[in-house]
């Protein structure tokens, strides 16, 4: 700093209020406080999954209950290895990687075209339709869970290749998606599709070569919900799928499938937390990877550019 200036007869440094330092510090030691109280479990479960089940009834009422059997390092993962191969956990991990991969490519076509009529078309009971979509948010899927089954069941039949189908395309059509890609597709300047229709483009032209590039955001942040929400279904894949038999390929996903194996006789704490650990960590990466995009989305979602 200027010494001319500390020299000036009204000079005074400029100092935080103790009020507002008093303030950031509870702020800090609160948010450092629910963190850690959020964080436990996860503590907890991680330090679970690398014990026997005999360490892990000696941890239990202790300090040792969240932390990892430093005293067998090379059994410490043995949890894992028996979820992996004895209870064919990668095969169900793998189902669901893959009807995950369908509905989100389904999802961004079917819900973004969806999206883009209600944005940039104009056509007769458009704000009818516009209230039915706000108004189906807000119903509880277990609502029409019923209904849905009965259709699918006349459609399809659920046989053992149908109940596939009847897996990926009741999640291919998903109505706050169509919300959010209508949101944002508002948004977009009018001029891009000016321009694209004079150099000759089509209505579909116009939103695969030009709507759907600029709307990466949007995008990335329905393909998370798509996948969060393919990877933690639970319900509607246990009453569509059947159960495997010996020797086939399982088609359960992956938590249908942890819910049979947590049932399961023998299988012990620890291996029970490593299952979890393992179904987690897919989410944890694709949230992060994918976090920008998502703040992104939901910044632009509902704000005319």
């Amino acid at each position: 700093m200027d010494k001319s200036i500390t020299q000036l007869p009204n000079f005074r440094p400029n100092k935080k209020p103790a009020k507002k330092t008093v303030k950031e510090v509870i702020y800090h030691v609160v948010g450092i406080i629910l963190s850690l109280i959020f964080l436990f479990p996860i503590i907890y479960m991680l330090a679970t999954s690398t014990k026997s089940e005999t360490a892990y009834a000696e941890s239990l009422g202790s300090l040792q209950m969240f932390l990892p059997d430093f005293a067998n390092i090379g059994t410490m993962f043995e949890n894992y290895k028996s979820v992996l191969v004895n209870y064919d956990i990668w095969k169900y991990a793998l189902n669901s990687f893959l009807y995950a991969a369908i509905v989100i490519v389904l999802n961004v076509l079917v819900n973004g075209l969806a999206g883009y009529v209600m944005a940039k078309l104009r056509f007769p009971g458009k704000r009818l339709l516009s209230f039915l979509i706000i108004f189906l948010i807000v119903v509880p899927v277990e609502t029409s869970i019923i209904p849905l089954y009965s259709i699918v069941k006349i459609m399809l039949g659920l046989k053992q290749e149908m109940s596939v189908i009847g897996v990926i395309l009741p999640a291919a059509i998903s109505i706050f998606n169509v919300f959010l890609f209508t949101q944002f597709f508002e948004g977009v300047p009018k001029e891009y599709e000016e321009a694209a229709r004079i150099d000759g483009a089509t209505t579909m032209g116009v939103f695969l070569k030009v709507i759907m590039p600029l709307s990466k955001p949007i995008i990335a942040t329905v393909a998370v919900f798509c996948f969060i929400g393919v990877w933690n279904d639970y319900l509607w894949p246990s009453m569509i799928l059947p159960a495997a038999n010996d020797g086939s390929w399982p088609l359960l996903p992956i938590q249908t499938a942890l819910i049979s194996i947590q049932g399961m006789e023998g299988i012990t704490t620890g291996e029970i937390m490593a299952s979890l650990i393992i179904t987690s960590i897919p989410i944890f990466i694709i949230y992060v990877a994918a976090q920008k995009y998502i703040v992104q989305g939901f910044g632009t979602a509902g704000l005319k550019m």
